[in-house]
């Protein structure tokens, strides 16, 4: 089934599951909205997601796809790490809802053949979101750029944080650049999306999401360097640009990068490190060194934890650090043998950005706007399906007279 096939309501489902995985906790908006109340929208949307992607796929009609079956495996192993019950009730909330959102991508591999649908929907809800964003600052540029968070830019209308919409605002607009690169847009159209989404990053003054979009561009771009001359343009323009920006405007940058921090607390992370040293110290029973503590709020000691790796550890095992680490060996693999394309590029982006913001971000090992990533990688890595032969007309046999066969026969 091609790309042009899917029908209208998927993109719909993939607009919920991006809605879900918003969270419910960031800044403080204009209209102040009850935590309860985001999380019924949030719930609510994948529930709604996972009804839609049924009726649109009765006949439960999936596509083997590894990286799902690897996702199943992690919910089978969070469920067994949580049925202690160790870190609550919760935690059984959280496997039922990354059971709906792994059960939501089960049916929607169907329409998973290697196309750029997906692509479009996700830029389309990622500015949608950004948009608010946006309309926010407008709105109320003291809410949106709060001293609470250094003047960083933060959602005012829906609770997002600054490293949320640094997220966002990075991964479409390497996508939008890899499309025009692959002519698969216009350049007005990518100009109305890259440049507002630029905008918000550097509001933002995410230092991950800004190294994972020219990191990950960079490592897409060569990709195509072979095989596209716009490519090769684009790459050494990019050069040449980046060169003049850092012998022109090293202060600016240094100090954009800084964030007005201390050498001392840019070294130890914004005091992740002493989060992360404190969580591997604690003392762990081989079970839970196996299976962790179960799915929970990404933090520990009542600190966020901001990295995904030993979120993984804390709340799911060195089993589940094992099967995250196997999402992103079998994604790299698969990409690295699939010959040079714009569907191969976007998805060697995404797997590269979700990797470098694994480093300093939680969220790889439940639902996310990360395991979403590296679902729509995994939709374009997928092979095109294969077009059933359309069935042969049987030719009717003529009816010969006996007294015909007789005089041929003589």
């Amino acid at each position: 089934m091609s790309a042009d096939h899917t029908p209208k309501i998927v993109g719909t489902v993939w607009g919920l599951l991006v809605l879900n995985t918003l969270g419910s906790a960031g800044a403080k908006t204009i209209i102040p909205l009850p935590r309860s109340l985001i999380q019924m929208v949030t719930m609510g949307a994948l529930v709604a997601a996972f009804a839609l992607a049924l009726a649109v796929n009765l006949r439960l009609r999936i596509r083997a796809s590894s990286f799902v079956f690897l996702l199943t495996l992690l919910l089978v192993e969070s469920v067994i790490s949580s049925a202690n019950l160790e870190s609550g009730f919760g935690a059984l909330f959280r496997c039922f809802r990354l059971a709906l959102f792994v059960g939501t991508l089960w049916l929607l591999s169907r329409w998973w053949n290697g196309g750029l649908t997906f692509v479009r929907y996700h830029i389309r809800m990622y500015f949608a979101v950004l948009g608010s964003v946006a309309t926010g600052l407008v709105v109320s540029p003291g809410a949106a750029l709060p001293d609470l968070y250094g003047g960083r830019l933060v959602g005012a209308l829906w609770p997002l944080t600054p490293p949320q919409i640094g997220q966002y605002a990075a991964v479409i607009i390497g996508l939008t650049v890899l499309l025009v690169l692959g002519r698969r847009t216009d350049r007005a159209s990518a100009v109305v999306v890259i440049v507002p989404s630029f905008v918000l990053l550097a509001l933002t003054h995410t230092r991950t999401a800004t190294l994972g979009l020219f990191i990950g561009l960079a490592l897409a771009i060569g990709s195509l360097i072979l095989t596209s001359a716009a490519a090769r343009r684009f790459f050494t323009w990019a050069v040449l640009c980046a060169v003049v920006a850092a012998v022109g405007f090293a202060s600016a940058l240094q100090a954009w990068f800084l964030r007005g921090q201390s050498k001392e607390n840019f070294s130890n992370l914004t005091g992740r490190a002493k989060v992360w040293d404190a969580l591997l110290a604690a003392p762990r029973s081989t079970s839970e060194q196996l299976f962790g503590v179960g799915l929970g709020d990404k933090s520990f000691g009542g600190l966020p934890i901001d990295n995904s790796w030993l979120a993984v550890y804390n709340e799911q095992g060195l089993i589940g650090v094992t099967l995250v680490a196997a999402v992103i060996i079998v994604l790299g693999g698969v990409a690295l043998l699939r010959p040079p394309s714009l569907q191969r590029a976007c998805a060697i982006f995404l797997i590269s950005y979700c990797a470098i913001a694994s480093y300093t971000e939680a969220g790889l090992g439940d639902a996310s706007p990360y395991l979403l990533h590296l679902a729509l990688a995994a939709s374009l890595l997928a092979a095109p399906a294969q077009a059933a032969p359309l069935p042969t007309p049987e030719v009717p046999r003529r009816h010969i007279p006996r007294w015909a066969q007789r005089s041929e026969v003589t």
